[in-house]
């Protein structure tokens, strides 16, 4: 009986092992880290499944629009083309990265054809309503690993209520550079075509820095793939920016101050309603900060919205650093902290373990994905206010990048 009892033990853990997971749980079955220095550990990375697809799309131009101070409307763009997939997949759990001017997303291939509708309508809405030229595309994980590439996916727990995707295995950036050869493009969506933007919104002023400087950071390794040494250099990076007060986070760790943008709610209400119900929509935002505002002074939740609590988790939930075939951060740090950090980029550069950019601003943006406030998984992209991530990837091509001050 016993040994009869242990082999049907061992039956069952094996057909456990054995289970299959489906598209719509892959990620949420990717193991969590919540030490940011887990990005370069392989172990924390899984292979996207077989058939998945990556729906990528960035601005074309992003030079002259950052130059004339337009980087919020930058950002707002490649926040909305998160937006504008994931409500058309229902908001399931799919991996994404935002990266200032253009984001990535990827998704079973059953969605495929959902996102690409939702690509080429975010691509007519930028252009009409910001007056931005969005480059969209759709790539099979396959020919990336056709390649001898791989798109690898970690799980890094931002918050105890976000995750967000890390990207390994040189497949994103292949993929990103085909998009900007024009392969794999999407045909384009009727003039008027509007995509679901619910959730989408850039309420909030710049935030300024506190230590020192904003500083957005973006370093690729030098051969393509991470080798130990470039492993080491993320890792010495991190350590830096762990000696300042929570890790250099360039959002307070109470939320940002309760200033709010006009011009981010004229581009939300352009986001959110059509232009005949754009007064209606900004009049709703006006009212919702200002019942935000009193009960955040009073302290006094509003049914299952709690003011200040939002405000919290506005900070925890920030995608200030993130992993996509390299590091890129948005960090608030000192002149010694980050001289340090420069000379650690510079002698990996002279060797040729990495290629970087680093971009200097005195404040950060933040432009967001919430579908509730009632929930507390709100998503919060931040990039620096004066170029950030694309005046930060121009220097390290070697372009000198001017940048006007931003329009708040």
């Amino acid at each position: 009986m016993g040994i009869g009892v242990a082999v049907a033990t061992w039956v069952c853990a094996k057909l456990d092992d054995m289970k299959t997971v489906t598209d719509e749980d892959f990620f949420a079955e990717v193991p969590l880290f919540s030490e940011f220095e887990g990005v370069t550990d392989a172990a924390n990375y899984r292979p996207l499944p077989d058939g998945w697809v990556l729906a990528l799309a960035d601005i074309v131009g992003s030079t002259p629009a950052i130059a004339a101070g337009r980087y919020k409307d930058v950002n707002m763009a490649g926040a909305s083309v998160i937006s504008a997939v994931l409500n058309s997949v229902d908001k399931g759990d799919y991996p994404f990265v935002f990266g200032g001017d253009g984001a990535l997303i990827a998704l079973p291939g059953s969605l495929e054809k959902a996102a690409r509708d939702a690509l080429a309508a975010v691509q007519v809405w930028v252009e009409e309503d910001l007056g931005l030229t969005l480059r969209i595309a759709i790539v099979p994980v396959a020919d990336t690993r056709a390649e001898g590439l791989d798109v690898r996916v970690a799980r890094y727990s931002a918050s105890p209520y976000v995750t967000y995707a890390m990207f390994w295995g040189g497949g994103t950036s292949w993929a990103e550079r085909q998009m900007k050869l024009g392969r794999y493009g999407i045909d384009r969506a009727a003039p008027g075509t509007r995509p679901d933007l619910t959730g989408l919104s850039c309420r909030w002023s710049p935030i300024d820095a506190r230590h020192g400087e904003i500083v957005s950071i973006i370093a690729i390794p030098g051969e393509g793939r991470p080798g130990q040494e470039f492993r080491d250099l993320v890792n010495g990076i991190v350590a830096i920016t762990t000696e300042q007060n929570r890790d250099s986070h360039p959002v307070p760790a109470d939320g940002p101050n309760l200033a709010f943008s006009v011009h981010g709610i004229n581009r939300e209400a352009k986001a959110t309603a059509p232009a005949g119900r754009r007064l209606r929509q900004k009049l709703i935002i006006f009212l919702q900060l200002a019942i935000t505002v009193v009960c955040y002074k009073l302290g006094i939740p509003l049914g299952r919205f709690d003011a200040r609590r939002y405000k919290r988790d506005v900070a925890g939930n920030s995608d200030f650093r993130k992993f996509d075939d390299g590091l890129k951060m948005t960090i608030d740090v000192d002149a010694e902290h980050l001289k340090r950090i420069e000379t650690l980029l510079e002698a990996a550069r002279a060797k040729g373990i990495a290629r970087y950019g680093l971009h200097r601003q005195a404040s950060a943006l933040m432009t967001c994905f919430v579908p509730t406030p009632i929930s507390r998984d709100h998503m919060h992209f931040i990039d620096g206010a004066a170029g950030g991530y694309a005046a930060a990837a121009s220097r390290m091509t070697g372009k000198v990048l001017a940048t006007a001050p931003h329009q708040t």
